[in-house]
């Protein structure tokens, strides 16, 4: 621990929904981008079933930030400690612990504790590091919450779906034409608009206009993390269209020695409550799988195949 001094917060809820139900959504990492509106990715580097390293990405203050995290979690306790091992600026340190209480069967208590230090205990970052983990506590525990209580019918809501195209071409073309997102409008017939910023190479954020086969627009903000190395684009969506909650996916672009073949990922929680009013009084579940399935791998394949185009060229 750092010489600065140790600054502490808790935040508690309480939850309608069995303990271990509880303890399964916060031990389950890797899934947070799609449960917990500031985790953008999580990637598990090592994992023994009962110790974990993680990557992770997150905003912090519409700020994103990524550290690397050790985590021992005691699912008999259902306690998870965790501590960063490598903190973005201007933390220096900082770890916590999650920690479920059973009230009864059907009820729990989920206290998040955390302390870090700042570099010269400087008051502005303090405040900064407090904000943003008083907002991102307070977030995850209410997602949580709400997935916690409709858990025995969240499988209903998820959708997880991909497509696949193959490439007669190099993969290094297939990840630029991805990668160069910026240039999309031009390339991209569903595409109206899009501004992506990179602050930090790899990290993007992007607003963008799309339109679909309706003719209805839908504007998206997102997160894409980029891994040139591993031909992998990851993204969330941090506001998405009504019919959804939450949606995250993935640009796989995968060589062998036939070829190459690019992938499309979707992972979405549909937003039960906007299904009639988006699809009509007499929609349920069902229309809705069926009508973001349709739209996302319409739009998904399109850019597919622009990307097989421009690979093979």
């Amino acid at each position: 621990m750092s010489a600065e001094q140790v600054h502490r917060t808790r935040h508690e809820i309480e939850v309608g929904a069995p303990a271990d139900v509880v303890y399964g959504i916060i031990s389950d990492a890797v899934a947070w981008p799609l449960y917990f509106p500031p985790n953008v990715h999580v990637q598990r580097l090592e994992s023994d079933g009962r110790r974990e390293r993680l990557r992770m990405w997150a905003t912090a203050n519409d700020r994103i930030t990524s550290w690397t995290s050790r985590r021992e979690l005691d699912p008999e306790a259902r306690r998870i400690e965790f501590r960063q091992e490598r903190s973005a600026a201007p933390v220096t340190s900082m770890g916590g612990t999650w920690i479920v209480e059973p009230r009864d069967a059907q009820r729990s208590r989920l206290a998040l504790l955390h302390d870090f230090t700042v570099r010269d205990d400087a008051a502005d970052d303090v405040a900064w590091v407090e904000r943003a983990t008083d907002t991102n506590s307070r977030a995850e525990l209410g997602s949580l919450k709400e997935l916690a209580e409709r858990w025995t019918r969240l499988s209903g809501h998820v959708l997880s779906f991909e497509d696949s195209v193959r490439v007669d071409g190099p993969a290094e073309k297939v990840y630029e034409f991805l990668y160069r997102v910026r240039d999309w409008p031009d390339l991209v017939p569903h595409v109206s608009r899009l501004e992506v910023t990179e602050d930090e190479p790899g990290v993007q954020t992007m607003s963008m206009d799309t339109r679909t086969a309706d003719g209805s627009a839908h504007t998206t903000t997102s997160v894409r993390v980029c891994f040139p190395d591993a031909g992998r684009i990851v993204y969330k969506q941090t506001s998405a269209p009504a019919l959804m909650s939450a949606h995250t996916g993935e640009w796989r672009v995968v060589a062998d020695a036939s070829g190459v073949t690019v992938t499309s990922r979707h992972d979405v929680i549909l937003r039960e409550e906007n299904i009639r009013r988006v699809l009509g009084e007499n929609a349920g579940v069902a229309d809705a799988h069926r009508y973001v399935r349709e739209a996302l791998g319409r739009n998904s394949t399109v850019t597919l195949n622009l990307a097989k185009a421009y690979a093979e060229k």
